[in-house]
């Protein structure tokens, strides 16, 4: 099948815009724009459709909050008639340095109650995740405050590069595959 699912995981508003929870939006937007592609307002989520060479890439941001993302995930599952192995999620990942990406085929939702979600709906754990590192730079007891708070300007600088190389990732996730793709870039 020709057709993937790429999911970036974040909460929508624009008081949630820059901060590190919402690090799978951002990624994906970046990809949108590599694409030359914009997202629209449909149901569940914001939704966008791109091709490169002969595959289709249908671009989610969950509008259902973090905590329910498995809902919109499945929805476009389901419309779209992608396969759980043609699925991607883009998430934040407290446990790497910033700016690390971990591309893994499954695996535990590592407390991500974005993640959490998509597993519960999709009673599975064998979907593949890009992970981006957003560090864990906070106090006891401060970990959603540090999630939920704002990338500085000198964190921004360090993810930019990081960003696009995410966004290669991606792309190497339809036309490789995941394990070629980890091997690929889980070392960068």
């Amino acid at each position: 099948m020709n057709k993937f699912l790429i999911v970036g995981l974040g909460n929508p508003g624009s008081e949630y815009e820059n901060t590190r929870h919402n690090i799978g939006f951002k990624i994906l937007d970046a990809f949108a724009e590599s694409l030359k592609i914009y997202f629209l307002t449909s149901r569940l989520a914001f939704t966008a459709k791109g091709k490169i060479k002969n595959k289709t890439f249908f671009l989610i941001k969950p509008a259902t909050f973090m905590n329910l993302s498995g809902k919109a995930v499945n929805y476009y599952l389901q419309k779209e008639k992608i396969a759980v192995s043609n699925l991607l999620i883009i998430a934040d990942d407290i446990a790497l340095p910033i700016g690390k990406i971990r591309m893994r085929n499954k695996g535990s939702d590592g407390g991500h109650n974005g993640l959490k979600s998509i597993q519960e709906i999709l009673a599975t754990t064998d979907y593949s995740r890009l992970r981006f590192g957003i560090g864990n730079e906070f106090t006891k007891g401060r970990q959603v405050d540090f999630v939920l708070g704002e990338w500085s300007a000198e964190e921004q600088k360090e993810i930019s590069p990081r960003i696009d190389l995410a966004v290669e990732a991606i792309k190497s996730f339809a036309l490789m595959g995941i394990e070629k793709t980890m091997n690929a870039y889980n070392s960068k």
